[in-house]
């Protein structure tokens, strides 16, 4: 990664590393992962900045890490996945979740670095990565707590909450539940809220490829649904490795996929304000701005998506894709139960060809991905699942590839660990840099800040192509 913001900061003190066990022991167990589970099963990374306020001015650290120790421990006893350990299967070689209570990590820190002294809190600061605990588990993920967290004390009587979880343990939607629940058992500064509206339910078996209820696929002659999603990577790695997608900021034609690994990649932030999505809808779409159904998210995306491929120099005729996550809870026959706690989305895809999406309005492009929507149905989420079962490898950083992921719906801020909502929450350097988050702005509820990992060459061509008809 890119340097960024490398100031001479203070140094964050470590001055206590606990393990946390569960309230409530539950019996051992073994929870057979889906192939969903197992793409990403490492940490993932926020923290959670709390300003200085006068309603916790006196309140030492020690007692705030004492709530969040006793908070830790009653969330983990319904969510008791989180207090265990990823398992190689020898048989087939993936990865499986052992509930042994083996239980999360939970760190305390000081620093007499002030909060305010870190500028803008949405822009990606390396200082923010010696905010959260990283294991050192040397590749073995039986030894990986699945869980771990550090409050750090900040010089301003400020707070940061660093959390990692396992992308195999929960999925978005679910990490915010679990969050949520963690932070109404900790009363720091509030009365405990008491049960939760449900439980969480752990068991992943109706996303098991070998599940019949789920996995059947239609019969041959049928209109057979495919995993277009997958289709499309596997054909932008082979345009790729033909040499068929040379611009000016990337060689290729030796057999080789590119060389743009993640180091290379700056993280950025774009602040876009109701009012500017508001303005593009109405300059994109002008006087039909009205009566076009689009949502933001879509509107965007497909602005994201044209912007990038553009800034990065694709050559016209090369095939381009946009893929954005689906949550699948109510999509898969019958719907998964409330409160499923695994991973529940697949990649919907668009493509075109770089010429194309130059030349397509918004309008098009918007539809393309409204398409892309609709096409996820039971028979998607069978195909992509199976699709999933062989063996996996790397997702390198492609020009041609734009990927999104939505966490609008999960506006982070509000998790009051504290009371009160966070200033900002932070997503720190993840194993897919090059992804574009798109995040409730925790001051303007309808604005949108969009993360995203780019070139460092092609920063300032993105941010002109993004921001224009912004403004």
């Amino acid at each position: 990664m890119a340097t960024q913001h490398d100031e001479n900061y203070p140094t964050v003190r470590v001055t206590k590393t606990v393990s946390v066990l569960p309230k409530s022991l539950n019996p051992t167990q073994k929870i057979h992962l889906s192939n969903l589970d197992r793409q990403c099963p490492l940490l993932m990374y926020v923290v959670f900045f709390y300003k200085s306020s006068a309603a916790y001015q006196n309140l030492p650290l020690d007692s705030i890490f004492s709530c969040l120790k006793s908070g830790l421990e009653e969330t983990l006893s319904i969510w008791y996945p989180a207090a265990g350990r990823l398992s190689l299967n020898p048989s087939d070689g993936k990865l499986n979740l052992w509930c042994s209570n083996d239980g999360a990590v939970l760190v305390e820190a000081v620093t007499s670095a002030k909060i305010i002294e870190l500028g803008d809190l949405s822009q990606y600061n390396e200082f923010f990565e010696h905010l959260a605990y990283k294991p050192d588990f040397h590749g073995n993920f039986s030894e990986m707590p699945l869980v771990v967290a550090q409050v750090t004390g900040f010089g301003c009587g400020g707070y940061s909450i660093g959390i990692g979880s396992s992308h195999s343990l929960f999925d978005g939607p679910a990490t915010y539940d679990f969050l949520h629940a963690w932070a109404s058992n900790s009363a720091i500064l509030k009365q405990k809220r008491g049960t939760e509206l449900y439980k969480p339910v752990h068991e992943r078996g109706a996303l098991f490829v070998k599940n019949p209820g789920i996995t059947k696929l239609p019969e041959s002659g049928s209109s057979a649904t495919r995993a277009v999603a997958i289709d499309h990577l596997y054909q932008l790695i082979k345009q790729a490795m033909s040499g068929q997608t040379c611009g000016p900021d990337t060689k290729f034609g030796s057999g080789k996929l590119p060389d743009v690994g993640n180091s290379n990649l700056v993280l950025k932030t774009f602040h876009l304000s109701g009012a500017m999505i508001e303005s593009l809808k109405s300059k994109v779409f002008g006087e039909r701005s009205g009566s076009f159904s689009c949502s933001s998210f879509e509107l965007l995306a497909a602005h994201l998506w044209k912007a990038r491929t553009k800034a990065l120099g694709v050559m016209k005729g090369s095939m381009v894709c946009l893929q954005f996550a689906v949550d699948i809870r109510k999509k898969t026959v019958p719907p998964l139960p409330e409160g499923f706690s695994g991973n529940a989305y697949v990649l919907a895809s668009a493509a075109l060809t770089a010429e194309e999406l130059e030349a397509g309005s918004h309008e098009d492009i918007v539809d393309k991905i409204k398409e892309a929507k609709r096409s996820i149905s039971n028979d998607y989420v069978i195909a992509y699942n199976q699709a999933l079962d062989g063996p996996q490898g790397t997702l390198l950083p492609l020009n041609e590839l734009t990927l999104v992921s939505d966490w609008t719906r999960m506006p982070s801020h509000k998790i009051d660990f504290f009371h009160g909502e966070a200033a900002y929450v932070s997503p720190l350097l993840s194993p897919i840099p090059q992804v574009a988050y798109f995040m409730q702005d925790p001051i303007d509820s309808r604005g949108v800040d969009m993360r995203i990992g780019l070139l460092p060459q092609s920063l300032n061509a993105f941010s002109h192509y993004f921001l224009t008809n912004m403004q």
